[in-house]
């Protein structure tokens, strides 16, 4: 049955309907823009608004990710390259202690205090460094628990190496035995756990990098839609009042313009610092540190094989696996080599390759004195000639020993990582604070834009009154 209607008098209702009634529908916000629409003016405003919204917005949402990529720049340079890097120094600092505790027991109370030194420092060093980054590794890192196994196992280990030293000096042959069992808990706990820590670390340096190279594709959309927005409104200007230029939107349009090529000039200059670094700094740094373990492995596997007296071959094996991985293909050309030194040769930045070719070919040096010294051992059965042409404190002799050539190329391994950690640093540094800069330029120039937008339409809204 039909609604009464009554269209007179003060009880008059309208029909009702799921819209509401007719005077309700009349008073919604699309019905109200519907109106305004239908006006010059009512148009003039809505373009105001509209490009106020799009041009606030291009500023914020700039401003939002290129301060993301700032932040991500900042922890490159001041948190994961620094971590990265210590992990390394970790680890080599762990298998110099390893390898310099092997010299010390075979050259046993004629150990240099040199020696003793070294070894203590590389302990020091290790163990002040796990500290450090555990303060600056928040809690749920995976690194913590990398952390906690070497904080807890290094003591253990220099425990062991006290007591070996202490049985060497007596000239109990149990002595040889506690230092091999210390050493098969670095290469089996302390190592593996400072490898592990050095991938996470690398990880989370590989994330920032990228986190700080990515374009903001987001930034770059919503500016061409402001771009696109202005112009229209622009050109439907002309049309309607035959006016060619509108001062204030044209202002707002070279603001925007502006906004988007500050963007990408910082952008793009930031990129090319970051990727400067890597590949000049952090890509390299990562092989040679690999480099520089395998090489202490090497020299490590050396002195045990001694310190055993030939009664295992563990150590003549460890010391073949090791070179092979860290230079294999000696009979190739440089760059068809296969190992860690040639790829650490192979990303050297040129100031860095004179000092890794100068360890490469005191390597070779080194592996045939090594093949020397092994042949005095095991074809002419003398033990203490093969251990005198490996290490000895006779002065005279020193430098045509294996550990000679080994200290060479520790020490230019040193110099190129030192090279190549400036490198980085010089690249980095300050990308974070040319991207903030942007992010306040491109957010400013975005208030401008809208400002002058609306200074447009209004002269335009003051000829209707």
């Amino acid at each position: 049955m039909a609604t009464p209607v009554r269209t007179k008098g003060p009880g008059a209702v309208v029909p009702a309907g799921p819209g509401g009634t007719a005077a309700a529908r009349g008073r919604g916000p699309v019905a109200r823009i519907g109106r305004a629409t239908r006006t010059a003016p009512g148009r003039l405003r809505l373009a105001g608004a509209l490009l106020a919204v799009v041009t606030v917005a291009f500023g914020v949402l700039t401003a939002w990710q290129v301060n993301s990529r700032a932040q991500a720049a900042q922890r490159v340079v001041s948190y994961s390259q620094p971590l990265s890097q210590a992990a390394a120094d970790i680890h080599r600092s762990l298998a110099d202690a390893d390898t310099t505790a092997a010299t010390g027991f075979l050259l046993a109370g004629a150990e240099p205090k040199a020696v003793r030194d070294r070894y203590e420092q590389d302990l020091a060093t290790a163990s002040r460094l796990i500290a450090e980054a555990a303060a600056r590794t928040t809690a749920s890192s995976p690194a913590q628990g990398w952390l906690a196994t070497l904080n807890q196992q290094v003591p253990v280990y220099a425990g062991l190496v006290e007591t070996a030293r202490a049985n060497n000096r007596q000239g109990y042959p149990l002595g040889g035995a506690y230092l091999r069992y210390a050493s098969d808990q670095m290469r089996t706990v302390l190592l593996p756990a400072a490898a592990q820590l050095t991938a996470a670390e690398n990880q989370e340096l590989d994330a920032d990098y990228a986190a700080a190279r990515a374009i903001p594709w987001a930034a770059y959309g919503l500016g061409a839609v402001a771009l696109t927005t202005l112009v229209l409104v622009q050109m439907v200007l002309f049309r309607r009042t035959n006016r060619v230029f509108n001062p204030g939107l044209l202002g707002a349009t070279a603001a925007v313009l502006a906004g988007v090529l500050w963007l990408t000039v910082a952008g793009l200059g930031a990129r090319d610092a970051l990727q400067d670094s890597a590949r000049n700094g952090a890509t390299p740094l990562k092989a040679l540190n690999a480099a520089r373990v395998d090489v202490l492995t090497a020299r490590l596997a050396e002195n045990l094989h001694l310190v055993a007296r030939g009664s295992s071959g563990i150590y003549a094996d460890l010391w073949a696996k090791t070179t092979t991985h860290l230079s294999d293909g000696q009979d190739l050309p440089v760059d068809r080599r296969g190992g860690t030194l040639p790829e650490a040769f192979r990303l050297a930045p040129a100031d860095a390759q004179k000092a890794v070719t100068v360890a490469w070919s005191k390597y070779d040096e080194w592996r045939e004195r090594h093949l020397a010294a092994s042949k005095l051992e095991n074809v002419d059965a003398d033990y203490q000639a093969a251990l005198d042409a490996t290490v000895t404190v006779k002065e005279a002799d020193v430098p045509k020993t294996a550990d000679a050539s080994f200290n060479v190329v520790d020490q230019q391994l040193a110099l190129a990582a030192d090279t190549e950690l400036e490198q980085f640093r010089r690249a980095a540094e300050g990308t974070d604070g040319d991207l903030r800069t942007a992010a306040v330029a491109v957010a400013v120039l975005a208030l401008v834009a809208a400002a002058a937008a609306a200074r447009g339409l209004g002269r335009r809204l003051a000829e209707y009154r």
